[in-house]
């Protein structure tokens, strides 16, 4: 008869009401403007690994839903006509890559044996907008909760790292304002990070990395479309996917702030609080990422994540130096 440890169950118990206490406390500091993404993500799945999550059921019932009104709301801060102009003026190059950033994705995921949904998303979050893409893209395959746990944490580490490196390179290499700002449009993955770097490069290039970042965003809609389509194909159960009907709420949310102008002040708002929303959906899946979870994924994800990182970000400063993108 195996023997009870009183000294355990007291510290399961104790570890039990920390993580009651700090889960709603660190739920509202995620709402706070100053706390990043990243260290939200982190936040969570450090709870969920050293104290375990006590509302583990209420938080995979809820994650999903935060995510598809954040989307919703960050339409509110974009101007169709300026992103439109930009989108179709880089059109070709922007199609190109998108797809072959896919088509690699798919190739490394299937040679590194990467789980599905985890592919496809690291894969979506590289050649769109990070961890807006993932956002968008994940209720539509319906994407496991540690797929997305490790895809964006994949992609917020990659934009960490991106906002060290690429001025210095920039300046290394001699790039222009332009050129720089264009560059980190395409190769680093999440808007905001593109602002932190080319803020530091310089103002045009700010305000060419912003404009190209959002006209590529605007591509979340047809691919979110088209993953729902393909995940509704390839189901063999009979299990109707979910409908990416929150991006037609985010284009209605564009429309009205690009046309009314009363409702720009309204929308800045509007995405403003989106983006805490957002910052507290990610700290909800990493809660939702257990420590069997972790050791179950494995270094497959980052490197295909790096692997893609590298390939889309050389491709591009290569076709940013020759001119071929300017």
């Amino acid at each position: 008869m195996a023997r009870v440890n009183p000294r355990g169950h007291a510290l399961l118990f104790m570890k039990s009401q920390i993580a009651k206490f700090l889960m709603p406390a660190l739920a509202l500091v995620c709402l706070l403007p100053m706390t990043p993404a990243f260290a939200a993500l982190l936040a969570g799945i450090a709870l969920a690994v050293f104290l375990g999550n006590p509302y583990v059921d209420l938080t995979r019932r809820y994650t999903h839903k935060l995510l598809t009104w954040s989307v919703m709301g960050l339409g509110a801060g974009m101007n169709l006509l300026v992103v439109t102009r930009v989108g179709l003026h880089g059109i070709g190059y922007t199609v190109v890559g998108i797809s072959c950033t896919l088509l690699i994705g798919f190739l490394i995921s299937r040679l590194l044996k990467v789980d599905r949904d985890t592919g496809i998303l690291i894969s979506v979050g590289t050649a769109i907008c990070g961890g807006s893409a993932i956002a968008a893209v994940a209720p539509t395959i319906r994407a496991k909760p540690q797929s997305m746990s490790v895809a964006l944490g994949t992609v917020f580490l990659l934009n960490s790292l991106a906002l060290m490196i690429f001025p210095p390179i920039g300046h290394w290499l001699g790039l222009s304002q332009t050129q720089f700002g264009l560059w980190s449009a395409l190769a680093i993955h999440d808007t905001s990070s593109v602002v932190g770097a080319t803020l530091q490069y310089g103002a045009e290039a700010l305000q060419v990395g912003t404009t190209v970042k959002l006209a590529r965003a605007l591509w979340i809609v047809p691919l979110t479309i088209a993953s729902s389509a393909l995940f509704a194909r390839g189901n063999q159960s009979g299990e109707k996917p979910n409908r990416p009907w929150f991006i037609l709420g985010f284009l209605i949310a564009a429309g009205v702030v690009t046309w009314i102008p009363l409702a720009q002040i309204p929308g800045h708002w509007v995405e403003m609080i989106a983006r805490r929303t957002l910052v507290l959906t990610l700290f909800l899946i990493g809660a939702n990422l257990t420590l069997s979870t972790l050791r179950s994924v494995g270094l497959k994800p980052f490197v295909l994540g790096i692997s893609l990182w590298i390939l889309a970000g050389s491709a591009t400063l290569a076709a940013v130096l020759t001119g071929w993108m300017n």
